[in-house]
């Protein structure tokens, strides 16, 4: 029998056991699907969440989702790269998430869920459909991954565009670059002082990130380096590392500071850092298919965005009629 809960209270969550080992950093895979990431949107970005988790003895099946009006939606935002369907080594995911899919009907008509992967929209688009909901899948950003297998950083430089290689080889020794594998206060606040006057818009939430910075540092996972040209810091870069994956979260650097290409020397050495000495079997650049991810990045993964609605509710009339002209628009 599968039992369905949902928890607005994390402490709740963490009440379980089973949950909470899921949900902690042995088992999660990526910072987005800790429980201190949740909270920490909670506390600090003011977000309510709705766990909702489908029980079946010892597994668990879970959604991080909250209420935005009428509309349920994932529980993420912009520093998240990607919402992820949880579940337990060995559970029966399409049992689990199609109970919990056909409990949902009972607290929101529509829901919209994006930044999938494309095997969580896959396996979300057939548990809801045998739920009685319609589901719209399509694309919705791109996520730039590297895959080492195997190489040293040597060997991947060696295969990077030549213009990258060349600039690296003119203006590489023009900017001291110190690396910090702890939450360091003068590196992080170097860190805010470069985003500030950079070319970046303003920081969506100051107060989430360096909570962030400062758990990651006290669990061994941050690595940050700041570039300075006579002791001013001119670029500054936040990275984080487990489970063999690099993750980078935030770059910037100073608009006057452009003709040094200092973000490219911090790239290259937090690259190195992490393929020599982290041993990393991959680095994830997120989302956002900006051209320059391209020169560091070898493979795209598309992230995936579904409208979930309930056929019966007549506000949704308009967005299935809506939705099911695109579909013939592209089938055309």
């Amino acid at each position: 029998m599968v039992v369905v809960n949902y928890h607005d209270d994390l402490n709740e969550v963490q009440g379980d056991a089973t949950l909470a080992a899921l949900l902690s950093a042995p088992h999660a895979v990526a910072p987005f699907d800790r429980i201190e990431w949740w909270r920490n949107l909670a506390e600090t970005c003011a977000m309510q969440p709705l766990v909702a988790v489908a029980r079946a003895g010892e597994h668990r099946a879970v959604l991080p989702l909250m209420r935005s009006g009428g509309t349920i939606t994932g529980f993420c935002n912009w520093y998240c790269f990607r919402l992820a369907a949880l579940a337990t080594p060995g559970a029966d995911q399409a049992g689990l998430f199609t109970a919990l899919a056909r409990d949902l009907a009972a607290q929101a008509q529509r829901m919209m869920l994006d930044k999938l992967s494309e095997d969580d929209a896959d396996l979300l688009s057939a548990a809801f459909r045998a739920s009685g909901w319609l589901v719209w899948k399509a694309p919705c950003d791109t996520n730039h991954i590297l895959a080492l297998n195997g190489r040293s950083f040597a060997e991947y430089m060696a295969s990077r565009p030549g213009p990258l290689r060349t600039t690296l080889k003119r203006k590489g020794g023009k900017v001291d670059v110190m690396l910090y594998r702890k939450f360091d206060r003068q590196a992080y606040a170097n860190y805010e002082e470069v985003y500030a006057e950079s070319w970046k818009p303003q920081e969506g939430s100051p107060a989430f990130l360096r909570r962030f910075a400062e758990e990651e540092g006290a669990a061994g996972r941050l690595r940050m380096a700041v570039a300075r040209v006579d002791d001013q810091p001119v670029a500054a870069q936040f990275w984080t590392v487990e489970h063999g994956i690099a993750f980078i979260h935030k770059l910037a650097h100073r608009d006057d500071a452009r003709a040094l290409s200092p973000g490219t020397t911090l790239s290259a050495a937090l690259f190195e850092e992490v393929i020599d000495r982290d041993k990393v079997a991959l680095v994830d650049f997120g989302t956002g298919d900006d051209g320059y991810k391209r020169d560091w990045m070898e493979q795209q993964r598309t992230r995936y965005r579904l409208d979930l609605l309930r056929p019966g509710a007549p506000g949704n009339w308009p967005a299935i009629v809506r939705n099911g002209l695109r579909r013939l628009v592209r089938r055309g």
